[in-house]
C-alpha cells in the first residue's frame, strides 16, 4: 500500500474493517449506481490505471502539505453542492463570467493545483476520458484515507458540467447557521440530520478563519466554553485572516471533532449547534463515543454526496482542462 507509514496502524484496521462493511451495502445498492449511469469499473478498459494515478498524484501533494487534505474534501462538497457533482468549482472566470471559485463562500479553496496535475496525467495516458468531477470526487476520498479516515469506493461516470456561475453559491451552508438551517438546507438535497452531521465531520480536518467565527465573540455565547472563547479572541487579535484549527488534531482525520463539541469548544456557530440543538445532539454524542460509527456513517454520506444532480454525456461533457469548458 503506498504510503502506509503515513497512517497509524490502528486507524488503517478499523478503515478496513469498516470498508468491508461498505463494500456490502455498495454491492446491495449497485443497481442504483447504475441507474445513474455510473459504476465502480467506469474507466476499466478506458483508463485502467486512473485510480492509482489520482491516489499518487494526492499522496505526492499531502506529504508535502498535509493541510490539502481538509481543502481537496472541502472543494468536493463545495463543488457537489451546487450544481451537483459537475466540476463547476474548478471553472476559472472569464471577461464576461464570474466563476463560482470566485464567490466569497468559495475564495478560500485551496488545491486547484493537485486536480491540474491529476488531469495533465490522465490527459497523456488516455485523453479526453476521465472527467474532472470524477477527478475531484476520487482526490477528497483518497485524501480522506490518507488523513486516517476511512477507505472507500465511489462510482464513477460524472461528467463536467458546463455552468459556473457566482450567483449559484448563494445556496451553500454559512457558517452562522444553526441546526434547524442546517437540517433544511442539507434536506434540500435529499439528506438526513444524521448524514448532515456526519458530513460536518469533515470538521476533523482543517482550519476556519476569524471571519467565519469572530460574531460569537461580539457577545457572550452561552454555547461557547469561556476559556475556549479566550482562544478564539487571541487568534483574532492577529485579524480575520487569522486561523483556528477546527480541533486539536487538524490533519487527523478522527473523531476528536464531535469531542471539542461536547466540551463546548466548536469553532463556528455552525459547529457547535449540532450539540446544542436536541434535534442533533445524539448524532454527535453516538460520534464522539464511537469513531467507527462515524467513520461508516461518514463514508456512506460522501459516496451518497457524490451522486448528486450527476451529469450524463446528454447535459456534461469531459474538459480536455478543468479550468475551462471546451
Amino acid at each position: 500500500m503506498l504510503y502506509k507509514s503515513c497512517v497509524r496502524p490502528s486507524k488503517v484496521i478499523m478503515a478496513n474493517f469498516v470498508t468491508l462493511l461498505l463494500l456490502i451495502e455498495v454491492f446491495a445498492y449497485g443497481l442504483r449506481y447504475g441507474a445513474d449511469g455510473l459504476n465502480m469499473n467506469y474507466y476499466l478498459m478506458t483508463c485502467p490505471f486512473v485510480e492509482p494515478v489520482v491516489k499518487n498524484t494526492v499522496n505526492r501533494a499531502l506529504l508535502q502539505d498535509p493541510t490539502l487534505a481538509a481543502a481537496l474534501i472541502r472543494m468536493h462538497f463545495h463543488d457537489c453542492f451546487i450544481q451537483g457533482c459537475d466540476g463547476s468549482v474548478l471553472i476559472d472566470s472569464t471577461k464576461d463570467n464570474t466563476a463560482e471559485k470566485d464567490s466569497p463562500g468559495n475564495l478560500s479553496l485551496r488545491g486547484f493545483e493537485v486536480i491540474d496535475a491529476i488531469k495533465e496525467e490522465l490527459e497523456i495516458q488516455c485523453p479526453g476520458v476521465v472527467s474532472c468531477a470524477d477527478i475531484l470526487a476520487m482526490a477528497a476520498r483518497d485524501a480522506v484515507f490518507f488523513a486516517g479516515g476511512p477507505v472507500y469506493d465511489i462510482p464513477k461516470g460524472r461528467k463536467d458540467g458546463r455552468r459556473s456561475k457566482f450567483e449559484d453559491t448563494i445556496n451553500l451552508p454559512f457558517p452562522t447557521f444553526n441546526a434547524s438551517e442546517l437540517i433544511r438546507s442539507f434536506g434540500q438535497r435529499g439528506f438526513s440530520a444524521q448524514e448532515m452531521v456526519a458530513l460536518s465531520g469533515a470538521h476533523t480536518l482543517g482550519v476556519a478563519s476569524c471571519g467565519t467565527f469572530k460574531n460569537r465573540l461580539s457577545q457572550v455565547d452561552p454555547t461557547l466554553d469561556t476559556e475556549f472563547a479566550k482562544t478564539l479572541a487571541r487568534t483574532c487579535s492577529s485579524g480575520d485572516n487569522a486561523k483556528q484549527p477546527f480541533d486539536a488534531t487538524s490533519n487527523d482525520f478522527d473523531n476528536v471533532y464531535f469531542n471539542a463539541l461536547l466540551r463546548r469548544n466548536g469553532v463556528l456557530t455552525s459547529d457547535q449547534t449540532l450539540y446544542t440543538s436536541p434535534k442533533t445532539r445524539n448524532f454527535v454524542n453516538a460520534y464522539a463515543f464511537n469513531q467507527a460509527m462515524f467513520f461508516f456513517d461518514f463514508q456512506q454520506a460522501m459516496v451518497k454526496m457524490g451522486l448528486l444532480d450527476v451529469k450524463d454525456s446528454y447535459n456534461g461533457e469531459v474538459r480536455q482542462n478543468c479550468r475551462k469548458i471546451n
